[in-house]
């Protein structure tokens, strides 16, 4: 057969006009891959949405293939892809979108039923979705609108603020950076920085070593110890600060940023000098635009008039992948990829972002850091309960009057927690269970509610704290329930990488659903999960399923078998 001709050229024909409008749009940004998904934020925040031609224009613009750049977007929930021309625009997300929380307090609390209602009030160029933890459990339920979350919502404040057009979050009045300076602020780091040598460097690791800070994201890996490890690597070195906690019934991270956000920042100063890191990023939950938007202007304001001298500081914003709190599969997303986890060896401290040793920390464990150096290792250590020691962020949600953010010594235990701090249970609801650790760290009962809540302490019972997530149910809620809610989570959230975690949480999902549960198949399913996933999210996914069958054998029909 004669070669024929071919009359036009395969895949998508490049469009000129969105070619200058992508160039428009990420006009003074430096081109660089690993800025990926800053541009395609930069290109929705614009359009509402990521059309395909202007897809296949940044993947010129870059030099890249389309499918490289589609399969980033694609990855991200918070990415709009959509069928796009000059001549229909049918396609378009409609003018404001409305965000149902589903996560395990806020659906504990109404939400399917708020879900519902608005869907039946017909707004106009409104579209509703039901998605996960927005990291405010303590208001539940939780709807956003547009960027603007609305707290404790019900139909009548979601209907107003849609008709308000209030679609934007407004961060609270604060010292702006030079009022701070007035006020002494950042002296610290500056007195520290000034002065810093050898001997302090020692004495500080020794301050941190000493107090037993540890990793507040859920690990729970010694901060000294991590230090110790990052500064014995070669130069230069990298700084990641973790504040992407999507964990559900997570949200001490924006609480503190929202209370006193330069502590944190010094702390994370400190931290970099201690290390002699070369750039810090700051990696943050697309949900927070309030908080990333204070810390842009924060970090600004320190370019343009310097305190002192300090480290590049860059913020990469995430884009809806819980995955992404994994750290591995954060680096690979600042990379401008998709946020998988890596295998190990070698670990992030040996080499992490862009190749280099890199420190990883969550926020709170750095917001700590200047108090202990400044007050001493004895004053964190004396805190405790239970022959523990220490202080702890728990995150309260769910069945109790006075939710929230609760600073409490580490080791107490949920019955102290509820009654000394969250003013005790809702009126007409009885303890019935809690999760100490988020969805991931499984489901205790309440006749287990005193166990000191602390690192290690609940691995004997099959649960973990984690980042401290307590969330507490009632004799008028369903543990069941409440195991089903974080496996639909878990399924949604595999980034699909691995088949135990891909498979494994549909098919448990599956099994979940079933009025008979398949005890021996969902034991086996959970060995092979835990054994043969690459990160924790398909390791600790069995969690909630095992705790049911394992606590709470009377919501469970039991099948022969």
């Amino acid at each position: 057969m004669k070669n024929r001709k071919r009359r036009q050229q395969r895949g998508r024909t490049l469009s000129t006009s969105a070619v200058q409008a992508v160039e428009a749009l990420i006009k003074g940004m430096p081109r660089r891959r690993d800025l990926l998904l800053e541009y395609l934020h930069r290109i929705q925040d614009h359009q509402r949405c990521l059309p395909r031609d202007y897809l296949h224009a940044l993947a010129h613009l870059l030099q890249l293939s389309q499918v490289e750049v589609y399969e980033v977007a694609s990855f991200y929930h918070h990415f709009d892809i959509v069928n796009y021309s000059e001549e229909s625009t049918s396609e378009n997300p409609p003018g404001i979108t409305i965000r149902v929380c589903s996560s395990i307090t806020c659906e504990m609390m109404g939400s399917q039923e708020l879900l519902q209602k608005l869907a039946a009030l017909g707004l106009e160029n409104i579209r509703i979705q039901d998605v996960p933890c927005v990291g405010r459990c303590d208001k539940a339920p939780v709807v956003v609108v547009g960027r603007n979350p609305v707290e404790k919502a019900t139909v009548a404040l979601v209907k107003e603020t849609v008709l308000k057009k209030e679609i934007e979050e407004i961060y609270p009045d604060h010292l702006t950076y030079t009022e701070y300076r007035d006020l002494g602020g950042y002296s610290f780091y500056a007195q520290l920085k000034k002065d810093f040598n050898a001997e302090k460097k020692v004495n500080i690791l020794r301050e941190i070593e000493v107090s037993g800070l540890r990793g507040l994201g859920g690990a729970g890996f010694p901060v000294g110890k991590k230090w110790l490890i990052v500064s014995a690597q070669a130069a230069p070195r990298m700084m990641v600060v973790n504040i992407d906690e999507g964990e559900p019934g997570t949200f001490k991270d924006r609480h503190y940023l929202e209370k006193d956000p330069r502590k944190f920042i010094e702390g994370m100063l400190i931290a970099a000098l201690v290390v002699d890191v070369e750039t810090i990023v700051v990696y943050i939950r697309d949900e927070y635009p309030a908080i990333r938007g204070m810390l842009e202007t924060e970090f600004q304001a320190f370019r343009d008039d310097p305190y002192c001298q300090i480290p590049k500081i860059e913020i990469r914003r995430g884009a809806g992948a819980y995955v992404c709190g994994e750290e591995s599969a954060m680096l690979e997303s600042i990379e401008g990829k998709r946020g998988m986890p890596r295998l190990r060896p070698p670990y992030v401290a040996e080499r992490g972002l862009y190749g280099r040793p890199t420190l990883v920390h969550n926020m709170e464990s750095l917001y700590w850091v200047r108090d202990i150096i400044v007050k001493g290792a004895d004053w964190f250590t004396k805190q405790g309960r239970c022959h523990r020691h220490g202080l702890r962020s728990f995150s309260v949600s769910g069945r109790v009057n006075n939710p929230g953010v609760h600073l409490a010594p580490a080791g107490i235990t949920l019955r102290e927690l509820v009654d000394e701090y969250c003013g005790g249970m809702q009126q007409g609801h009885t303890l019935y269970g809690y999760l100490p650790g988020g969805a991931s760290g499984g489901i205790l009962p309440a006749n287990l509610d005193g166990i000191p809540l602390d690192f290690d302490t609940l691995l004997a019972h099959g649960c973990f704290i984690g980042s401290a997530a307590i969330i507490i149910f009632s004799d008028q809620d369903s543990a069941k329930k409440v195991a089903l809610n974080a496996m639909r989570f878990f399924k949604h959230e595999s980034c699909g990488q691995c088949t135990p975690c891909r498979v494994g949480t549909a098919q448990a999902l599956t099994l979940m659903k079933e009025a008979k549960w398949n005890i021996p198949l969902m034991q086996d399913l959970s060995m092979v999960m835990r054994d043969a996933s690459i990160c924790g999210l398909g390791q600790a996914a069995p969690n909630p399923m095992d705790c049911v069958i394992r606590y709470f054998p009377q919501e469970v029909d039991h099948a022969e078998f």
